[in-house]
């Protein structure tokens, strides 16, 4: 089983890889484990990544974007005179990951694909993620991972660090764009629940950043005032390359600051270059820093703990290096915080040791209620009311031991000074369960006499599926395959409109989707003939038909298709697909008034398009509409 975990970050790319029963190891690119997270949009269209982007930065500033992921809730960025979707930039920072990992893999590509995402991120960020891998080439077995968890899942991979039953870990990522908070608990069954989270979308490492520009700019600007404001604000290519560097070296005094007391700025001329120590870095950002702190320490109680009860509180993310970080969590909270790798690679190396069944792509729809004193929240097995999490939401850690009284579950020590031996077997939360022995929760045991009625249950559903499988096997037929050439142009058809090139794009619904010729007298009705049609019934999904068209026309059953797609509006998904000796792609839109999902066959006129209108209080997404082709729709081989 080969798995690839990917951590896009607003400034770095992290991915981790275990094949071939090794252990996962962190997949360097360009010859790093951190690869930068910024792309470059050439003059003819190509979309350059990481170190590379950067490079060409320094050329033309205006076609460079060095923090995409902040920009996920814009569908377009203007990259020099180019508009590109944000779907297209992420997927060629996904793709650049996925060609390293295939040449490392000898060409074979990854069996699953694990992408982490921040537990705040709802349906649509989501979506934009998945859209991205698809259009990435990263095929259709994709896992959204919560950040939280896949920390919190590397934390318990260490020796003597698992978390027993009821305890709690708070994860602390501080990363380049945003602040995130999560207050993860241990589950019975080894798996791990989000509790509490929350966190501060003007808060990362790029504002640290920008806090040490204006400083700097302080202390050299009344020399040349016109000069420092053409820095700052640039109109010509020169002085955008000027600005470029003297952030990338901001940037590097921010690093050094945190393994040394003091540090150069290098200063583009006429200005001289600017001692800055790490006291006066530490008095621009405390009182941000001290918002984290609050926000966290708000978090714990809202999850009905206390910063004594938890079993530690983790610090991920590049940003969480700052020495002044770990001073105020250990001053205000009285517990010292630790990471036990590298920050950067934390939430990478996770995702591996979560297994995908279980993992649910979200966690909590409550973004901002804590920072904004709504009240507290809870998120665990015990919590009751709208924000209760379903069953899906826990992920299981394979190989998890549950640690018990006398077990090890403790703290890790970090390089601060005064830290001690930490408590490693705390009360549960309140709103976590108590569970016995026999792992039910208290008040919970069944009575013996429905054990009968389960197991006749089960006897049953062993006949139902004997059934369904003999049933389909009795029915289904294989599909017979064609060349290029062979379709061309449409042959004879059947009594159901499909003709043998149109069977094969069918595949299964061809015989189980009620098809009839033609395209009815629907919305999505040509006003001309466009070749020959048949129109199926979407399977399980009520009102919802997936039409399938020959021609001897690509170009008119594109002009056709790029219609339905326009007039469906809303945001689009974009991948490509692959099955019954067919490939293409396909792209998916879904507006107020109808969804639309088009797939085209590469080398020949076929195309299909599912069409649904939908009713009132549904409104499916893309991603959505995504999801139900490969699974339901997309010909297998």
């Amino acid at each position: 089983m080969r798995i690839l975990s990917v951590d896009l970050g607003t400034s770095n790319t992290v991915a981790v890889l275990s094949a071939h029963g090794r252990p996962p190891r962190v997949v360097e690119v360009d010859g790093s484990a951190n690869m930068p997270s910024a792309v470059f949009a050439t003059e003819d269209g190509t979309i350059m990544v990481g170190r590379d982007a950067e490079r060409r930065a320094r050329l033309d500033p205006t076609r460079f974007e060095p923090n995409p992921k902040r920009r996920i809730d814009e569908q377009t960025l203007l990259l020099g005179t180019d508009v590109i979707p944000v779907t297209e930039v992420l997927a060629a920072i996904l793709r650049r990951v996925l060609d390293e990992t295939t040449r490392q893999l000898g060409g074979e590509l990854p069996d699953e694909v694990r992408l982490t995402h921040p537990a705040q991120w709802g349906q649509t960020r989501r979506n934009v993620l998945l859209s991205a891998a698809r259009l990435a080439g990263m095929g259709g077995n994709l896992v959204l991972v919560p950040e939280p968890v896949a920390a919190a899942a590397h934390f318990a991979s260490f020796p003597g660090k698992t978390l027993a039953p009821g305890q709690a870990l708070a994860v602390y990522d501080l990363g380049a764009g945003t602040f995130d908070v999560a207050i993860v608990g241990a589950t019975p069954n080894g798996g791990f629940t989000v509790v509490a989270e929350d966190g501060l979308p003007d808060l990362g490492g790029l504002d640290v950043d920008q806090a040490l520009l204006v400083h700097v700019g302080r202390e050299v600007s009344h020399k040349d005032p016109q000069r420092w404001q053409r820095v700052l604000r640039p109109e010509s290519t020169p002085d955008r390359r000027t600005r470029r560097a003297l952030q990338e070296d901001v940037k590097a005094a921010k690093e050094a600051l945190s393994r040394h007391p003091q540090t150069e700025v290098p200063m583009p001329e006429p200005f001289e270059d600017v001692l800055v120590t790490r006291g006066e870095l530490e008095a621009l950002v405390r009182p941000s820093m001290l918002r984290s702190v609050e926000l966290m320490s708000r978090v714990v109680r809202s999850a009905g703990m206390t910063p004594d009860r938890l079993a530690g509180i983790y610090l991920v993310g590049g940003s969480s290096r700052l020495p002044l970080v770990g001073s105020l969590i250990a001053e205000k909270l009285g517990v010292v915080p630790g990471s036990l790798d590298q920050p950067e690679t934390a939430v990478a190396l996770g995702a591996q040791h979560v297994a995908s069944d279980g993992i649910s792509s979200r966690t909590q729809g409550v973004e901002g209620q804590v920072a904004a004193g709504t009240g507290a929240h809870q998120v665990g097995p015990g919590a009751s009311g709208p924000y209760a999490p379903p069953q899906q939401q826990v992920a299981s850690i394979p190989g998890y031991q549950g640690g018990g009284p006398g077990q090890s579950g403790g703290f890790p020590q970090s390089g601060y000074p005064n830290s001690g031996p930490q408590q490693v077997q705390q009360p549960a939360p309140t709103n976590f369960p108590t569970y016995s022995l026999s792992g039910q929760s208290s008040g919970d045991k069944a009575p013996a006499s429905k054990k009968k009625p389960l197991v006749i249950g089960a006897v049953v559903a062993v006949v139902v599926l004997l059934a369904a499988g003999l049933t389909y096997f009795l029915t289904s037929s294989s599909v017979t395959t064609y060349t290029a050439d062979e379709c061309k142009a449409p042959g004879a058809a059947d009594d159901k409109g499909l003709t043998g090139c149109l069977r094969q794009l069918a595949g299964k619904i061809a015989d189980t989707g009620d098809c009839k010729p033609g395209m009815g007298n629907g919305p999505a009705k040509p006003a001309e003939d466009l070749g020959v049609t048949s129109t199926c019934s979407a399977p399980g999904r009520a009102g919802t038909q997936v039409t399938y068209l020959q021609s001897d026309s690509a170009e008119k059953l594109k002009a056709y298709t790029d219609g339905l797609l326009k007039s469906a509006g809303g945001d689009r998904t974009e991948a490509k697909w692959a099955g019954n000796a067919l490939e293409g792609q396909y792209s998916s839109a879904a507006g107020r008034n109808a969804a639309v999902l088009v797939f085209t066959v590469t080398d020949r006129p076929l195309v299909g398009f599912i069409y649904q209108v939908p009713a009132e209080g549904q409104n499916p997404t893309p991603g959505e509409l995504a999801d139900y082709f490969e699974k339901s729709v997309q010909p297998g081989e």
